[in-house]
Order: C-alpha cells, then sequence, then structure tokens
C-alpha cells in the first residue's frame, strides 16, 4: 500500500471561499446565517468546518448486510483521516443493497442507490465524497450517482472475506454452495455434512473471496483509478483494511483542494482498462451490465461489442475461483490488483490520473507479483483469451454473454434439443419430474427472467441440474436465459440474451424441442427454426401483463433499459444539465 499522507499537495490549490460548501456556511445572508447556527446545534464548533472542505462519507452499512457489517468502523476511519488532513466529514446513511437477503434481488434497486446518491451529494453541502461500499450492486451504484455529480470521489471496497474453511478444505463463498448443493442432490454427502458447511463457509465480515461479482466490481474501481492503489482485495478484517480507509480520508481533502473530478478521472481509457482487467480476472458476467451503465453516466459510450473485441486480446491471468483454485486472499498477498496489472501494461492506458496519482504508469512502477502460481505469467495463462464471450445470433440479436472458462469445456460447440420453463417457479416446481426425460444432451431455457420480467434480472441463470442427471455424475449442460447469475457461479450459462423474453424477444418463441445450437468459438447463439416459423409464432405472441401496478415498481419497469445497454433509467442515462442547487 502506498503511503499517500507524506504526498505533496502539489499546485493550483482552491482558496477556502471556492470551496462548494462555502455557499451554505461563508455568506452573509439570512439563509448562511441558519446554516450555521444549526451546526451550532449539531454541537459543531465554526472552527471545525468553517473554511474546511466538507467531505460527504456515504454509508451502506446495516445490520442486515454481513458483506458490510464491518463499515459502520471502516467510516470512522474515513473520518480520522479527514479531519487530520484539515478536512470536515459528515457521514450519510444509504442504502444498503445485501446480495445474499433482498428479493426479488437487489439489481432491481442499484438504481433507486444511485438516485439517492446522486441527490444526495447534490442537495447538501458538501465538496467531496468517500463512498463506502463492495457488496454486488452497491460498487456501481454509489459510483453512477456520484459520476453524475462529478464531485471529487475516492471509493473504499468492503474488502472480501476470510477464506471459509470445512474439515480440511478451504472454501470459496457462493462457488462451493453451489458445488455442494448439488453434492447433496446428487446424495453424496447429507444433512450433517450441511450443517457444517454453513456454520464454515462464511466466517468474517467482507464480501465474496471468490472473483465474484463484488471482487470483479471493486477490482473494476481500482483500475478506474476511484481507490487507492491495492484498496480491492485487502481482506476486510486485515488491519490493513482500516488503515487504507484512513488513507482514503486523506487522499479526499487533496482532491477537493486541487479540484480533481471525477469525470477528470474516469475517462473512456479509463473503461477500456477496466474491460480489460475484469476479463483478464476471468471476473463476473455481471460486470459486463454494470460497466456499461456507470461508463454511461460518465458520458462514455461502451458496447457488447467493446468486450468482445478486448476480450481477443487478453489472457486469462488470474487462478482465482470460480474459473481457477485460489481465494482473494491468496490473490492480495501474491501482489493484488496492483502487481496482476503489471503484467497487463500493454494493453493499459498508463498516462491517464487516478485518485492516488498523477498517472497509472506511476502507481504500478515496481509492483511486483510474489505468487506466480496465482498471478500467472503472460507465458503461462489460464486461458488464452478473456473469460467472458459475447454471443450474437437469432436468439439474441442484441447480444448475450456466457463466462466460458467456467464451463465445461465439451459444451462449449453444443446443439440440443431445448427444455423451456416460462418462469423460475416453474423451473423449481418440474425440473425433477422424470417425465422430462432430460439428458445431459437437453438445454434447458428459463424465460421471463430478465430486466423486467424478473423483475429485476434476478440471479437465476445458474439454472438447476435435475437431480437423477446429478446422480449419474452430470455436472454441467448448456443453460439459456435472459436472467443474471452470480459472480461466483459457474457453468455453460448463456445469459442477459437480449432483449428479454418478457419484451417479446425471441426467446419468447422458443418452444420445447426445438433445436438451440451454442458455439462459443465463432461467438453464435442460434435457434434452428425456419424464418416463416418464427413469424407465426411471433404473431400468436401477446405481451405478459406488468408486473407493477404502483411504487417505485412501476417506475423501474417504466424506465429500466435492456441488459446490452447496462439496464439503468433511461432517464437517468440520457444526457442533460442539472443545476446545482442555490444555497440562499
Amino acid at each position: 500500500m502506498t503511503d499517500l499522507s507524506t504526498r505533496s499537495p502539489g499546485t493550483g490549490r482552491i482558496a477556502p471561499e471556492e470551496l462548494r460548501s462555502h455557499r451554505w456556511f461563508g455568506t452573509d445572508g439570512l439563509r448562511s446565517f441558519s446554516h450555521r447556527a444549526r451546526t451550532r446545534q449539531l454541537g459543531y464548533l465554526p472552527e471545525e468546518h468553517l473554511g474546511k472542505p466538507v467531505v460527504a462519507v456515504l454509508n451502506t452499512w446495516s445490520d442486515i448486510n454481513p458483506c458490510h457489517t464491518h463499515l459502520r468502523d471502516r467510516a470512522q476511519a474515513v473520518k480520522r483521516g479527514v479531519w487530520q488532513a484539515g478536512g470536515f466529514p459528515l457521514e450519510f446513511p444509504v442504502s444498503t443493497l445485501s446480495e445474499t437477503f433482498q428479493k426479488p434481488t437487489p439489481m432491481l434497486y442499484r438504481n433507486l442507490l444511485a438516485m439517492e446518491t446522486e441527490e444526495l451529494l447534490r442537495s447538501y453541502p458538501v465538496d467531496g465524497a468517500v463512498l463506502l461500499g463492495g457488496c454486488d450492486k452497491s460498487t456501481p451504484a454509489l459510483l453512477m450517482g456520484a459520476a453524475s455529480v462529478d464531485l471529487p470521489t475516492v471509493f473504499v471496497p468492503a474488502g472480501p472475506m476470510l477464506p471459509g474453511h470445512w474439515r480440511n478444505e478451504v472454501l470459496g463463498s457462493g462457488t462451493d454452495m453451489w458445488k455442494y448443493w448439488d453434492e447433496r442432490r446428487a446424495g453424496t454427502i447429507g444433512d450433517c455434512e450441511m450443517a457444517e458447511l454453513e456454520n464454515g463457509l462464511a466466517r468474517s465480515p467482507g464480501h465474496c473471496m471468490t472473483m465474484g461479482t463484488a471482487s470483479t466490481l471493486t477490482a473494476a474501481a481500482e483500475v478506474l483509478g476511484v481507490t487507492l492503489p491495492g484498496a480491492s482485495s485487502i481482506p476486510a478484517v486485515d488491519s490493513g483494511h482500516e488503515r487504507m480507509a484512513a488513507a482514503s480520508g486523506l487522499r479526499i481533502v487533496d482532491l477537493v483542494m486541487r479540484q480533481v473530478t471525477l469525470s477528470q478521472i474516469l475517462t473512456p481509457e479509463a473503461y477500456e482498462d477496466a474491460v480489460a482487467t475484469v476479463l483478464a480476472l476471468g471476473g463476473s458476467t455481471n460486470a459486463v451490465i454494470h460497466l456499461i451503465a456507470m461508463a454511461g453516466r460518465s458520458g462514455v459510450k461502451l458496447t457488447l461489442d467493446d468486450f468482445d473485441r478486448i476480450a481477443r486480446t487478453v489472457p486469462v491471468l488470474a487462478d482465482l475461483r470460480p474459473g481457477g483454485r485460489y481465494l482473494m486472499e491468496d490473490f492480495h498477498f501474491a501482489g493484488g490488483l496492483p502487481g496482476f496489472l503489471g503484467r497487463l501494461t500493454d494493453v493499459l492506458h498508463l498516462d491517464r490520473p487516478t485518485v492516488a496519482h498523477d498517472t497509472l504508469r506511476e502507481q504500478l512502477d515496481g509492483a511486483p507479483v510474489h505468487n506466480s502460481d496465482v498471478i500467472r505469467e503472460r507465458s503461462d495463462p489460464l486461458a488464452g483469451e478473456g473469460g467472458v464471450a459475447v454471443l450474437r445470433g437469432n436468439l439474441c440479436p442484441d447480444g448475450a454473454v456466457i463466462k466460458h472458462i467456467a464451463a465445461e469445456p465439451r459444451l462449449l460447440r453444443h446443439t440440443g434439443p431445448a427444455v423451456v420453463f416460462d418462469d423460475y417457479r416453474e423451473l423449481q416446481r418440474t425440473i425433477n419430474d422424470p417425465a422430462l426425460a432430460l439428458t445431459p444432451d437437453h438445454v434447458l431455457v428459463l424465460r421471463n427472467a430478465g430486466p423486467q420480467g424478473g423483475p429485476g434480472m434476478p440471479e437465476y441463470g445458474m439454472l438447476p441440474i435435475p437431480d437423477y442427471l446429478l446422480k449419474q455424475g452430470v455436472r454441467d449442460m448448456v443453460r439459456i436465459s435472459d436472467a443474471r447469475m452470480s459472480g461466483t457461479s459457474y457453468g455453460a450459462c448463456v445469459l442477459h440474451i437480449a432483449p428479454e423474453s418478457f419484451v417479446g424477444g425471441p426467446l419468447a418463441l422458443v418452444r420445447t424441442g426445438d433445436l438451440i445450437t451454442l458455439d462459443v468459438g465463432a461467438r453464435l447463439l442460434r435457434l434452428d427454426v425456419d424464418d416463416e416459423e418464427l413469424r407465426r409464432r411471433r404473431a400468436a405472441w401477446s405481451p405478459p401483463p406488468a408486473r407493477y401496478g404502483r411504487g417505485y415498481g412501476a417506475l423501474y419497469q417504466d424506465q429500466i433499459t435492456q441488459a446490452d445497454t447496462g439496464c439503468d433509467f433511461a432517464f437517468l442515462a440520457r444526457q442533460g444539465e442539472v443545476p446545482d442547487p442555490y444555497a440562499g
């Protein structure tokens, strides 16, 4: 971890009266008098805040989010750093998006947290922000909202939890949950073993310690340049994590005084580097949706084609579960993201700034790799191309994705008959029905699980394999849906089919028995039904009724965009001026 507390503040620092918060506190008027009086009501002395950068500390802590249960303490460390640097911190509680408990999916509420972040930062007297998050949707939500306001900003990742343990085996959260649940269904382990696994799978605060969505998105935040170097892989309970939080508080004050805003960091080149990093990490397919949405908030056009283009230029160098063997603590002590990026410098834009350094080149200079089993050499990659492939074809005219490095190789080129499930409840009720006569060659198809159909595009995409096939030793099948899947999942799962079936995408027209061809090498997903028959089916199709009649859900279904464009709200994704409030 770079010691930033001794870094020269540089030149071009603004005067106190140029601070945004000065408009609330520093003018000679009734409103400023009122603001100062109410600040005294809060117990603050004038010398504690007047003329100092006011820093919003946005905290996603809650009692029901195990990934963020330590962020109450980390917020105090951030505030300690802000005070030491001469700033004035104010902590704001914001929505907590808990992947483990929130239904139907926290993806339904990602844009709600983004809205809250944006409007909170815009409406209060703050000069900069430190964002505390990490569980899957919180990272993109916080950064989407902050990008729309464009203040100086630092992100503090929640950090991965400790490795899990069961008997003599190291466990990865999520990945081993799916694995052992299938083993229980196959009859190879029983209730006693499952009770032990419950106690050993998640042993500490922090997000999943595999290269799931949380680790993928916090790594993306680091390479984007909005965290301190190495921050994304520090274990949540390591004392280094608290030091990183305090250093982030120190850093934000300097960024405010030099007016280094988020738009100076989140450049087109930064987003290209984030895509390359996610693909080289073998990261979560969810990053495709989130990075497209984040880029859109930054005024950067990022598409599925960019992911596929970059995927062909980078190898997978991180041997991390679910596609590899190791966990995030191993990655951290092997060199973390700075060491990892040091092996990708030929594909990165090294002359762009980060919140910690004038250039990424400076940030990565001398970053070591201590374990080449975990962070592979370029000459010994885990896979020759990036870990996610973008598919096209008549079944997904606007695209689909597959994490092919986590699938059985035999299935990457496959043709088989479809078995169609109209929703996830039907699948749960019927998947083990022997009358379906499923074989390993069948293609399981789930529809009405996309952004509107889910609703919220739940992580249903790792469709369960029937118990009777698991007992025969089958552990992977081709599975297709307009849903997402957990970044900790694995298997030959085609996801994010766009447009989704609920709005009339071709997935709505598939019938049981139709042949479907998957060819990852050719980037192809095809429904082997002639065009005339598809036209007849289209004429007979009618849209299902709307999911919501009122409330946030009604706003969601009216404004949500499709997976290929990031699932943002249309009215938030479009460009347009939003005035700063008049402070009076």
